[in-house]
């Protein structure tokens, strides 16, 4: 049931409060005693964290209310609280038409792997276990979240000088980096501001495509540059000076230069661009490659010598913040090393070219297409290049290509990378190739 990111999928379809009734169940039986539940703008939100917390209730465990609050708050919020677990109801950057659940622990991490598993148990044995009367659970609301997540901003971000920004809220939860921004000493100019779910400014996910708006505006004014969020706010990608679009490697490569001292080390899924190897290694520092997914990112995080981790769809972890991918603090981070480093254009220059694709195929045979896929590989390639660790990665002596599921959508992803563009279309058009005759 959960895939790289909680559950997530259509609302009447797999996202009912027939659902979120079993998982607050599953959620107590496991013993989680005390839960903060959060919800985005989303129009189905409010009903499933309705039904999330009298389940949570009815099995004698306490619920906190946070109300319409971001994924990254949310999950700092389980600490703050004293909560055992934190309960977000939010489908991040997919269409208004889903919904899902996100499950934070006490560190800010997302539920890891023998978590999920536990809570997954408990829904297959379909056992619900009921408070006696005088035994339910009680609700309480919780102090502002959102505030709470400004204040910790403001704490942690210097700002250097003024510095012109526009951010495209897309009508989600990153009101907090408005409002940090402001209380840096920044000119915010916003744009699509109003929390609604339905999305009616732009689609959720913050793209090259979707953020065209934003690239124009900034382009148009004397902005340092420009900040897009998705619903819940977890993720954050840019917009430079110029009006053009971040790519999310760049970011990576950029924030992970930033943090390094020699001999530390940056954690990314193996979807990450070679830029980010070569820019750490001029600061003696390494890359170590994960599955695809926060969580993944985020456990090895954890390790002490590990002091940033991200993914290229927009996902930040700083681990001595929390291990949550937080968009507001990425977007604070970001406005900082502007500040301190001058034109995000020209940081960008600094990187040097590298041609990376990425396209998928939609398919509702995700696990058959890729059971293929691996026989395929395994046939037509040396097993020394060959990783599959999330998928199948297959290096080649220029470039390399990786085929794998998306965790959250009916879709098939592909990627390749080399130095010569012709040879990273050839890489692709391999890829597609595999998995064409998969599907």
């Amino acid at each position: 049931m959960f895939g790289t990111s909680g559950v997530r999928g259509p609302v009447g379809e797999l996202l009912t409060p027939e659902l979120a009734t079993a998982l607050g169940q599953a959620l107590a039986t496991c013993g989680n005693d005390r839960v903060v539940v959060g919800r985005d703008a989303r129009t189905t939100s409010p009903l499933l964290a309705d039904a999330a917390s009298a389940a949570l209730r009815s099995a004698g465990a306490d619920v906190v209310r946070a109300g319409m609050v971001s994924t990254p708050a949310l999950a700092r919020g389980v600490a703050r609280t004293d909560a055992d677990a934190g309960l977000m109801v939010t489908a991040s950057h997919n269409p208004p038409t889903d919904n899902g659940f996100k499950l934070w622990s006490p560190s800010g991490q997302a539920f890891g792997e023998a978590r999920r598993d536990e809570i997954e148990t408990a829904l297959d044995a379909d056992e619900r276990s009921y408070a006696a009367w005088d035994a339910v659970g009680e609700e309480t609301t919780t102090p502002d979240l959102t505030a709470e997540h400004v204040e910790t901003l403001c704490s942690a971000i210097d700002i250097d000088g003024d510095c012109s920004v526009v951010v495209d809220v897309g009508n989600g939860m990153g009101g907090a980096t408005v409002e940090a921004l402001r209380r840096l000493g920044c000119d915010v100019q916003t744009l699509n501001s109003t929390p609604d779910g339905r999305f009616p400014s732009r689609p959720s996910e913050p793209t090259a495509e979707t953020c065209e708006t934003l690239c124009a505006v900034v382009a148009s004014t004397d902005a340092d540059l420009g900040i897009a969020h998705d619903g819940d706010a977890d993720r954050m990608m840019a917009v430079d000076e110029t009006g053009s679009f971040v790519e999310g490697d760049e970011l990576l490569a950029l924030f992970g230069r930033e943090a390094v001292e020699p001999g530390e080390r940056v954690a990314a899924p193996l979807n990450t661009s070679l830029v980010v190897d070569d820019v750490l290694a001029k600061r003696d520092a390494s890359l170590t490659r994960t599955k695809v997914g926060d969580v993944f990112v985020a456990e090895t995080a954890r390790d002490d010598d590990v002091v940033f981790g991200g993914e290229p769809s927009g996902a930040w972890i700083w681990p001595d913040e929390t291990l949550c991918p937080d968009g507001p603090l990425a977007a604070c981070k970001l406005v900082e090393l502007v500040s301190r480093r001058g034109s995000l254009a020209a940081q960008r220059d600094e990187l040097g070219s590298y041609l990376l694709r990425r396209t998928s195929v939609e398919t509702d045979r995700k696990r058959e297409v890729m059971s293929t896929v691996r026989g395929a590989v395994a046939d037509a390639y040396d097993s020394d290049s060959v990783s599959t660790l999330d998928g199948v990665r297959v290096e080649r002596d220029d470039g390399w290509f990786l085929v794998r599921a998306s965790g959250t959508q009916p879709l098939v992803r592909l990627t390749a990378e080399a130095r010569d563009e012709a040879r990273a279309d050839a890489l692709l058009a391999d890829a597609r190739a595999l998995v064409d005759d998969a599907v």
